[in-house]
């Protein structure tokens, strides 16, 4: 399925078959990376080797949303991530500031950012307004509760259909306060169970017939310790290339991964394989 997106640059962005969407995580703490790319010059060396493989997204971070994590004050996290999408503004690549707070998200996008990716799920009308304000789309995300408690006792009626609702809600009230594009992330592993994620990898079909591009982030998460007994979230990128490699299967548009030049490798040989094509 072909992905599209407007942009707060002025680009048009289309895609066939699933991109990558790679992670920089500027933080000291993030649950498998962090600390790695705090220096200027080794977040900018990561992000022109993604763009040199082909990633179609950096997404950039700067406040760790792993479980238990305590939030950081917006100015920090301007701090961290201002610099690194000013230096990388005119790289070629989309730029994607992953955050939650609206102040976050204004001063990346002038700084350079493309694309905000709320995993808050644009429940805050003034990030909604914000990225209205700058032709932003943005990435919608489900969390049941916040990351410091959200993997406390995650509990659905129908994990499924709760989901679905939510991403199709807010898609609709983020398109009402002129939001020109949204992607739908179910959120793997943030207020879910194995048993929860598992049911919305399955479903993923229903959720990419809801008709806006699908992004997936199964990347290093919980859920491949569970399956398959990995405790080392640093050592779970097989895991993640055969859950990403499902969603892309199933018609996710984008992929999001901390191995971002294998994902991007292992998408191409699999888009061959599958239609004899080679993924644009």
């Amino acid at each position: 399925m072909p992905g599209a997106a407007r942009t707060s640059r002025g680009w048009q962005v289309r895609w066939s078959g699933t991109a990558v969407m790679g992670i920089l995580n500027v933080t000291p703490d993030s649950f498998s990376d962090g600390g790695q790319h705090l220096a200027l010059q080794a977040a900018l060396e990561a992000a022109q080797a993604m763009r040199g493989a082909g990633v179609l997204i950096v997404d950039v971070g700067g406040e760790s949303t792993r479980p238990g994590a305590a939030p950081v004050p917006a100015a920090e996290e301007i701090d961290r991530v201002r610099p690194v999408l000013r230096a990388l503004r005119d790289a070629g690549v989309l730029l994607s500031v992953d955050t939650m707070k609206p102040e976050v998200a204004q001063a990346a996008l002038e700084a350079g950012a493309h694309l905000v990716n709320d995993v808050g799920g644009l429940r805050d009308p003034d990030m909604r307004a914000v990225c209205a304000e700058v032709g932003a789309p943005a990435c919608i995300m489900h969390m049941q509760g916040e990351p410091r408690t959200m993997q406390h006792s995650p509990q659905y009626g129908e994990v499924v259909a709760e989901v679905h609702a939510f991403l199709a809600g807010q898609a609709a009230a983020a398109q009402a306060a002129g939001v020109p594009d949204v992607l739908l992330d179910p959120g793997l592993g943030f207020g879910k169970t194995l048993a929860h994620n598992l049911a919305l990898l399955r479903a993923l079909p229903e959720l990419v017939a809801l008709g806006h591009p699908v992004l997936v982030g199964a990347s290093r998460k919980r859920l491949i310790d569970w399956l398959a007994g990995v405790p080392e979230a640093a050592e779970r990128d097989p895991g993640s290339l055969a859950l990403h490699l499902h969603a892309a299967r199933a018609g996710a548009a984008v992929v999001r991964a901390h191995a971002a030049a294998a994902h991007v490798q292992a998408l191409r040989v699999q888009a061959g394989l599958l239609d004899g094509g080679e993924q644009t």
